[in-house]
């Protein structure tokens, strides 16, 4: 691949990547402590498989995409048991829907939260929450249980888009509360749940309906609800997306920023009220998680043509015309989250093209493939970096002025679950099972 070499201070700043404090021992939600991908660990194994570093592996039945989140020593993630519909369930689901060709038919499912003792890889509670007959159709590529759950205070918020999100205490397994918000998603749930102050908030962007929720998250009840802008395309399926919001400071103003289908908006988290909107252009099914660098949010516009646009936070209003920084085509993901370092942004696109850039003004500085292709976000830790793909490999790559690949790693595939980090240990999801891998 074709190198562009542009030399940057930032590269060597490995420790000023972060936007708030991160815990060493707690992972809390989907992209860890700070929501976009960081730790504080110098000292995870570069190299490892399936009979080299790995502390234990525990199977998970069923399926899901759902990160693990990590407090206090226990593990909580989602997952979904499928029962599978027969040829004419199939045909009846999918009769009339013109994207038959790429959904699969549940005759039933039950959606479970599992809890693992992080020492033992133990499990310590197996939670039936529901079973639903008759579910909607999902993408082969989604799962119904893929949002991450969020844990704080003992408690730990499940969610699985319009099925449910369940408050549920973190040491006995009891349900606090549940609430159902029906939405639809078309292919299935994918935004995950977050915590501002005293609020869970939920990303409901569906094909007919589009807001973003603020639930008491001791309660469960309704605090705000945000419309989004009205979009421009008529067919539900270009108005979905399936990003998770990032709480950001801007000017000692906070902000909750989320990406959508046509837009995307910063939110006041206490009342909901939107503070600014930006047009990015016709994209939908949004599913990364923006990240905040150099005082920039930087985010992935989607389907069909994905690009990557930094835009300033500082504004007001519709900034469509004022605030767009930069904006970059090549190489852009429509699944996986970037990851900042210093003023540098690495992508992954979901083909394997890798991608070094400014963030201060986009600009390329190389590029390389990957093998395989990619749905998980990567995570830091010191002065590497950790690409999981479909395919069970997990590229690691150090952060230098040039590509420097320090290892592939196969494990099982498929590994659709973006990794987690807790202490000197990660843990990584697979289809089948939850692996700790530490020296």
């Amino acid at each position: 691949m074709q190198r562009h070499f542009q030399v940057s201070m930032a590269t060597m700043l490995l420790v000023c990547f972060c936007v708030t404090s991160l815990a060493t021992d707690d992972w809390p939600q989907f992209r860890g402590p700070d929501g976009q991908g960081h730790s504080s660990s110098t000292k995870l194994p570069v190299e490892f498989g399936p009979e080299k570093a790995v502390k234990w592996r525990t199977p998970i039945d069923g399926k899901g995409w759902s990160s693990p989140v990590v407090q206090d020593g226990r593990i909580w993630l989602t997952t979904a048991i499928t029962v599978p519909a027969s040829e004419q369930e199939q045909r009846r689901k999918l009769a009339g829907d013109p994207m038959a060709g790429i959904k699969e038919v549940a005759a039933a499912i039950e959606i479970k939260a599992v809890c693992i003792e992080f020492n033992s890889g133990r499990v310590l509670h197996d939670l039936s929450l529901k079973r639903f007959d008759d579910p909607q159709p999902i993408n082969p590529l989604n799962t119904y249980a893929s949002p991450t759950p969020v844990i704080e205070d003992n408690r730990v918020y499940c969610d699985f888009g319009n099925y449910g999100t369940w408050c549920i205490d973190s040491y006995t397994g009891d349900t606090i509360w549940h609430k159902q918000t029906i939405v639809d998603y078309s292919v299935g749930p994918g935004s995950s749940p977050i915590l501002c102050d005293d609020k869970l908030i939920l990303v409901c962007d569906g094909t007919d309906e589009q807001f973003v929720l603020a639930l008491d998250k001791e309660t469960g009840e309704e605090r705000w609800r945000a419309s989004r802008p009205a979009k421009r395309a008529d067919d539900g399926e270009f108005r979905k997306a399936y990003s998770t919001p990032l709480v950001i400071n801007v000017q000692g103003q906070r902000q909750i920023v989320v990406p959508s289908a046509q837009w995307i908006c910063g939110y006041d988290p206490d009342s909901g009220q939107e503070i600014w909107r930006f047009d990015h252009g016709s994209g939908f099914s949004v599913s990364p998680r923006p990240i905040y660098v150099a005082g920039l949010i930087v985010f992935s516009t989607g389907y069909m043509r994905p690009e990557l646009v930094a835009v300033r936070p500082d504004g007001t209003g519709d900034v469509t015309a004022t605030h767009q920084v930069w904006r970059v085509n090549r190489g852009a993901p429509t699944k996986p989250s970037p990851i900042a370092v210093g003023e540098q942004i690495y992508m992954v696109s979901d083909t394997g093209i890798l991608s070094k850039l400014d963030a201060r003004d986009g600009s390329i500085l190389w590029q390389e493939r990957l093998a395989g292709n990619y749905s998980a976000s990567p995570v830091q830790a010191g002065n590497k970096l950790y690409f999981p793909s479909h395919e069970g490999t997990v590229t690691v790559v150090g952060i230098a002025d040039d590509y420097q690949e320090l290892a592939r790693n196969q494990l099982e595939p498929r590994l659709m679950a973006s990794p987690a980090v807790v202490g000197e240990d990660l843990l990584i999801r697979s289809e089948f099972a939850l692996y700790r891998i530490g020296l």
